[in-house]
């Protein structure tokens, strides 16, 4: 099982991370923060897209959708942002949140590497 600090630096390993955190999406605090830089404020960044978790949670609840999110995916110009609520007995309402360079990420392989970070993480 991974900590906070192993799941961010692994998280950060992704080709093409620009900047990782995990995140309480009930209260939009950042547990932990890994990369980002002048140009990307991830404690803010969590807390706008803590919202984002919230809307997509309640609209599932609203249309009796019993299913769960494997992850969100924002796409801009040249970032995907990638948040993928946790869904462990010690992780359930905390997110990774990823920010990938779109020009470097592979997509598909970061997605797989987030599960694999998401089944090693204990908080």
């Amino acid at each position: 099982m991974a900590s906070t600090d192993v799941a961010l630096k692994d998280a950060m390993m992704i080709e093409g991370a620009v900047g990782t955190a995990l995140v309480d999406y009930t209260s939009g605090m950042a547990l932990g923060v890994l990369g980002g830089g002048r140009d990307l404020d991830l404690g803010v960044a969590a807390a706008g897209n803590t919202d984002v978790v919230r809307a997509k949670v309640r609209a599932l609840e609203t249309l009796g959708i019993e299913d769960t999110i494997e992850d969100i995916l924002i796409t801009l110009r040249t970032q995907y942002h990638v948040l993928r609520p946790l869904s462990g007995p010690t992780t359930k309402g905390l997110f990774l949140y990823l920010v990938l360079d779109r020009t470097r990420a592979n997509l598909a392989m970061a997605r797989h590497q987030l599960k694999r970070i998401e089944n090693d993480i204990e908080i």
